[in-house]
């Protein structure tokens, strides 16, 4: 009962954040001695070790990483619980997003000044990457994401969905013709990820039915905006959403193709965040809110009127 946990699990955060025990001790007002001590007793009661210790560098355990994770969501709530006891529950304190680089560029960066304007107790971090990132190991409070997403324990907010297109540049499709069917694809090139997506292809329609098809890769993007600039490029084809490429057809720069036999696929765009029994930080509740109150695509399919319900679930 004397053991104080939060303190230990404090430096020992503070030790990995800031990567070593002479860091940690400066922002605890610890001798670096008293730290190795602590993080040592630390090991000693839990049985296990937790870093890995060199003349260079710390490095963390499995155990030690897991035991990390676990700690700053902890750690996290308990300030979250006494900044909503001293001020109402009104948002304050820090919020990290993270969303893809399309939608973040185009929706979510042009939204951040009404937002911090409205919650002037809140600071943003912004991370833009089309990468799925894991929220606890990221330290992420948000994540908008869009496409499929996979089975687990967070918590979403469904802000609608866009419609998919397959686009190229008119250059590209002067020297290499316009695909009409499935099968053109084969003698084109395209652009594909760096990351592993759930759709491998491109759904399209083929007789009767929808099957994935996709060109050779010529070329792969980390993100959609690169993945734009390659196919206004003349590199390849490439499947955006059409909120993305819009303007870019209007102005003639990219052409849409395979109307004919492309079902219309859409991706759904969410906010993602953890959820538990513990009641939702203010400061990530008011952001949720603000962005499906806010949120307005030009073909976004939106999934109901403003305010009129919480679609908040868990996947």
């Amino acid at each position: 009962m004397d053991v104080n946990r939060a303190a230990e699990m404090e430096v020992f955060a503070r030790v990995v954040d800031l990567g070593g025990f002479t860091a940690a001790a400066r922002a605890c007002g610890l001798t670096p001695s008293g730290v190795s001590k602590l993080i040592t007793r630390l090991e000693a009661r839990l049985g296990t070790r937790l870093i890995h210790r060199s003349t260079r560098r710390l490095s963390l355990t499995p155990e030690g990483q897991a035991f990390y994770a676990r700690a700053v969501r902890i750690l996290g709530e308990m300030e979250e619980a006494e900044r909503e006891a001293s001020a109402g529950a009104a948002p304050r304190g820090h919020l990290r997003v993270n969303s893809n680089v399309p939608f973040g560029m185009r929706y979510l960066i042009p939204l951040v000044p009404e937002f911090l304007a409205t919650h002037p107790d809140v600071t943003l971090d912004l991370l833009l990457s089309d990468a799925v990132v894991d929220l606890m190991e990221e330290r992420a409070d948000v994540a908008i994401r869009t496409g499929p997403l996979r089975d687990s324990s967070l918590m979403i907010r469904k802000l609608g969905s866009t419609r998919m297109v397959v686009v190229a540049s008119p250059a590209y499709l002067e020297q290499h013709g316009t695909p009409r069917h499935p099968g053109d694809l084969a003698r084109h090139k395209g652009i594909g990820w760096t990351f592993p997506r759930t759709i491998g292809g491109w759904p399209l329609r083929n007789g009767d039915g929808i099957e994935e098809h996709m060109p050779p890769v010529i070329a792969r993007a980390s993100d959609g905006e690169a993945a734009r600039l390659l196919a206004l490029g003349g590199v390849g084809l490439a499947r955006l959403a059409r909120f993305q490429v819009d303007a870019d057809i209007g102005s003639g720069a990219l052409m849409p193709v395979l109307e004919d036999v492309h079902p219309g696929g859409s991706e759904d765009i969410h906010t993602v965040y953890l959820g538990g029994p513990s009641p939702l930080p203010a400061r990530v509740r008011a952001f949720v809110d603000f962005m499906a109150d806010r949120c307005r695509l030009p073909d976004m399919k939106l999934p109901h009127p403003t305010g009129s319900v919480d679609l908040t679930t868990r996947i």
